[in-house]
């Protein structure tokens, strides 16, 4: 019986079904309107209708992207964060709230902090104290925590987080009150920052743990929720999560460890970046992400994702930045991703000074932008490129979803035309025009701030949004090349059909390295390894599809942050030199000077746990002669460009007819089920045999 690899991406306006089929390959696609307050309504009627168009098959395995998470920290309706209490040494309560000396705001003397996740009446203190070499100072006191047992009863908490001073050092006191919270209040979410995240910092751990505490009832419950229908459904296959870090991971696992799947969207992109650059033997990726309210970036040096391991959630974003102070603090590992609200649904307005703006704001799937004819009234960005003629009002979702361009001409007339005195084309234009500008932010923060020349990379452009953009954005940022992937509406879901399972593990050390002992540290390596291999065994991983890799978090003595890089197997007294030499060469290519005679402190021991999962192989397709054939060109029409600053006549073609081998010169535009692609004057595009489009400026594309 046929074997489906089941993928599930949750968007702000649409919901992505990838269906793979183990045996041969071929690959069905489904995508429809997500219902943002129940997202799970999306993703059952996406599962509905795959299985009307399939027959006699079982799911091997069912992978979800999701962005509940977010969406409960952001304050969404029907996602009241639960009552959550946290449990921490005496004289600590406050840490959560006095925070960093950080004011995201510097100028404005009446900024206000993000709000505090769990109120101070909900904050607990008891006896105990550990030292900073893990010494118990005070024993825990047994006594004062049955009467904490009875306040929680009293309260009526859903769930705690505990955190206590060098518990990650020392868990001793941690699991003592864990067990006591379970044994005293059956069914109540437990959260130990010892297990979150075992690193120093007492703010940041703090943070983390009330973040997954806070989160905990609300994704288990969803998850679980999910589950229940699927198997009403009698479909059965293990449900599987995409985690921040770019790996996926069970759901029993994510119900207890929510914090790990805070940008669990965004990663699926990049993966799927990451391996379609492995197999088109593309070293330097920069992916760009365009869907219907957000945008998203990130870079790939040698085809490997870059990841940080600090992130603040629900934060406010400038320029594509998070800005420091303004959300709350994550230790865990997330691909460094750049994003602003830039999508299809973004709305343009006309602000005090009567200049034009576009977003922050989204219209999202209900009510969509004006052109959908769901009673929205702004005008957005998908609006102005149905009115510069680039998207066909005949042909979304392949002739599925009817659009409506009046209502587009005339959103932008009332809302934006008449307030500017500005032709409607002059105006679609300009809409067009400060969006790019914004997203080519995005792209700049991954590349030239990371240190990464742009010009040596290749765009990888997704997203139902995003091909449409790609070649001015290209031209902004000096790439000369770009791909389009064969299915870019759908291809945060392909990443998780590519993702491997990974679990991140630590331990803190912090010691200097003339006082490491090597065989020590070696031991410690080696149960790290024995605990993933657990994990991986947990998730029905085999010996042979497991790998490991050692990390360490090393910092010149003195510093406040430290820097992570790669160590070998076993670890010696020749690879720790080789690992500190490692370390400064970093510290140079991050910061532009390394100091030898210093000393460096190992702070962490990392590893992270992948179990290998086998990749989906495309279709080849035969290469046919460079001129498409005549049922490829569907139209022609009237598009306008930038360069031109009128509309042109254009060729369209349809995606589904192109062959591989075929070459089109721009300008012209390419249409199929998912997505858009708009071939601006000087860039020529031809078909590989993968059936990806590969684009490239005709005065200097390689």
């Amino acid at each position: 019986m046929t074997k489906h690899r089941i993928a599930i991406d949750v968007g702000g306006t649409f919901t992505d079904l990838v269906a793979l089929n183990e045996r041969s390959g071929k690959i069905l696609n489904i995508k429809v309107p997500s219902t943002p307050r129940e997202p799970e309504k999306a993703v059952i009627k996406a599962f509905q209708e795959f299985l009307e168009r399939t027959n006699n098959t079982e799911k091997s395995i069912i992978i979800h992207a999701t962005t509940i998470a977010t969406n409960a920290l952001l304050g969404q309706l029907n996602l009241e964060l639960p009552k959550t209490a946290l449990i921490t040494t005496k004289g600590f309560r406050d840490v959560i709230e006095i925070g960093r000396q950080r004011r995201h705001e510097l100028y404005n003397l009446f900024v206000q902090k993000p709000r505090t996740l769990i109120p101070r009446r909900l904050r607990f203190e008891v006896e105990e104290r550990i030292g900073s070499n893990g010494e118990i100072l005070t024993a825990l006191n047994k006594n004062q925590l049955k009467i904490l047992m009875k306040q929680l009863e009293k309260e009526k908490v859903r769930s705690v987080a505990v955190a206590l001073l060098f518990s990650y050092i020392n868990q001793k006191h941690e699991h003592e009150i864990g067990k006591t919270l379970k044994k005293s209040l059956p069914g109540i979410c437990v959260s130990l920052s010892s297990e979150i995240s075992p690193e120093y910092r007492e703010y940041e751990r703090t943070s983390t743990a009330v973040v997954n505490a806070v989160l905990m009832p609300i994704v288990s419950s969803y998850l679980d929720d999910l589950e229940r229908k699927i198997k009403e459904l009698r479909v059965e296959a293990p449900l599987c999560v995409m985690q921040s870090d770019g790996g996926i991971t069970t759901k029993n696992i994510v119900s207890k460890k929510p914090v790990s799947i805070v940008e669990s969207g965004p990663a699926a992109g990049v993966i799927a970046s990451a391996f379609y650059g492995r197999l088109l033997g593309i070293d330097n990726v920069v992916c760009f992400d365009m869907g219907g309210t957000t945008a998203k970036a990130g870079a790939m040096k040698d085809a490997t994702p870059e990841i940080v391991s600090e992130y603040e959630v629900a934060g406010e974003v400038h320029s594509g930045r998070i800005v420091k102070g303004s959300g709350y603090p994550v230790r865990y590992p997330f691909i460094d991703l750049a994003e602003c609200s830039a999508g299809g649904g973004t709305i343009a307005w006309v602000d005090e000074g009567k200049a034009l703006r576009v977003g922050p704001i989204s219209a999202g799937a209900e009510p969509g932008p004006a052109c959908y004819g769901k009673g929205g009234k702004q005008p957005t960005v998908t609006d102005a490129n149905v009115v510069l003629g680039r998207l066909n009002p005949r042909y979304m979702l392949g002739g599925k979803m009817e659009i409506y361009p009046k209502l587009s001409e005339k959103a932008i007339l009332k809302e934006i035309c008449r307030k500017i005195q500005l032709e409607l084309a002059e105006t679609a234009a300009g809409i067009i025009k400060i969006t790019n500008s914004t997203m080519a932010k995005i792209l700049r923060i991954v590349s030239v701030e990371r240190g990464h020349d742009p010009r040596d990379f290749v765009l990888m452009c997704f997203g139902g949004a995003g091909p449409m953009h790609g070649c001015a954005l290209a031209e902004d940022l000096e790439i000369k090349r770009m791909i389009v992937p064969r299915d870019p509406g759908f291809f945060s879901a392909y990443g998780l059909l590519a993702a491997d399972f990974r679990n991140d593990i630590a331990r803190a050390i912090m010691k200097l390295i003339d006082e490491v002992e090597v065989k020590k540290l070696e031991t410690i390596f080696q149960k790290l390894e024995l605990q993933g291999a657990a994990l991986l065994k947990k998730q029905r991983i085999t010996m042979a599809k497991m790998h490991f890799i050692r990390r360490v978090d090393l910092r010149y003595f003195g510093q406040s942050y430290e820097l992570t890089v790669s160590t070998s197997k076993p670890f010696t007294e020749e690879v720790l030199h080789h690992t500190v030499e490692s370390f400064h060469k970093r510290h140079k290519a991050v910061y532009g000077y390394a100091v030898k005679n210093e000393p460096v402190e190992l702070v962490n021991v990392k590893l992270v746990a992948v179990g290998v999962v086998g990749k989906p192989k495309l279709e080849e397709q035969p290469l046919h002669g460079e001129k498409p054939s005549r049922k490829a060109i569907i139209a022609e029409r009237k598009v306008f460009f930038e360069q031109d600053n009128s509309y042109v006549k254009t060729s369209i073609y349809k995606r589904e007819s192109l062959k591989a081998g075929n070459v089109i010169e721009g300008p012209a535009v390419v249409e199929q089920y998912d997505a858009t692609t708009v071939i601006y004057p000087d860039w020529m595009a031809s078909v590989d045999r993968f059936g990806n489009i590969v684009l490239s400026m005709e005065n200097g594309g390689d």
